[in-house]
């Protein structure tokens, strides 16, 4: 299993010639991948998901299902999006997901919390979107979230710590300067330095799972 990762929170999963898009978001280049067999869509947040995103996958690959949580549903609705939750689980093609959390970290008391729901691909590689949600079961690669409206660095580093994966790699970084994903960069590899390491991917490039 290969993991692509494109900007910010986009990943495109390979095996053979099947593959899973995860998170195709407006901070995203056009994803222009083939073989799609299924789209993941953490949550409804436009740097996830687009509809021009979507639409653009879709028509490459008119057999690719769409998964995601409710919230996901409502902004793709020329979509036929297949609602999954917490402790759900899908096998499409030669990828076996398991769905985790339900809700999106908060922003701020004003801001309302939507659907959120993290994927685990094939028991290896964990999508968070933009939660902390802690899996039950142990993570071998992690996408590690770095800089974000909700993120603190510190909750960042405990979510990392309680995951405990084998290897993590940087991502939703579109909204950080170069400095300040150098310093977020130095925390994600302290907090998974006991367990794992870190391995930084720039967009296009891959990891092999």
């Amino acid at each position: 299993m290969e993991v692509t990762k494109l900007e910010h929170a986009c990943q495109v999963v390979s095996i053979g010639d099947a593959r899973l898009v995860i998170d195709p978001g407006g901070f995203t280049r056009p994803v222009e991948a083939t073989g799609v067999v299924a789209v993941v869509v953490t949550h409804e947040h436009p740097d996830h998901v687009t509809p021009e995103q979507v639409a653009g996958i879709l028509e490459r690959n008119p057999g690719a299902v769409v998964l995601g949580p409710a919230g996901v549903a409502r902004v793709l609705p020329d979509v036929a999006v297949e609602v999954v939750t917490d402790g759900d689980h899908r096998a499409v093609g030669p990828f076996e997901l398991t769905f985790h959390g339900t809700r999106h970290n908060v922003i701020h008391s004003s801001v309302p919390v939507v659907d959120n729901t993290g994927v685990l691909v094939n028991g290896h590689l964990f999508h968070p979107g933009d939660a902390y949600t802690v899996p039950d079961v142990p993570v071998e690669v992690l996408a590690a979230p770095v800089g974000a409206p909700w993120l603190k660095v510190a909750e960042m580093m405990d979510f990392v710590v309680a995951v405990a994966p084998r290897r993590a790699y940087p991502v939703h970084e579109a909204t950080l300067s170069d400095v300040g994903f150098a310093m977020h960069l130095g925390r994600l590899r302290d907090a998974a330095a006991p367990t794992g390491s870190v391995v930084v991917l720039a967009p296009g490039e891959s990891l092999t799972i």
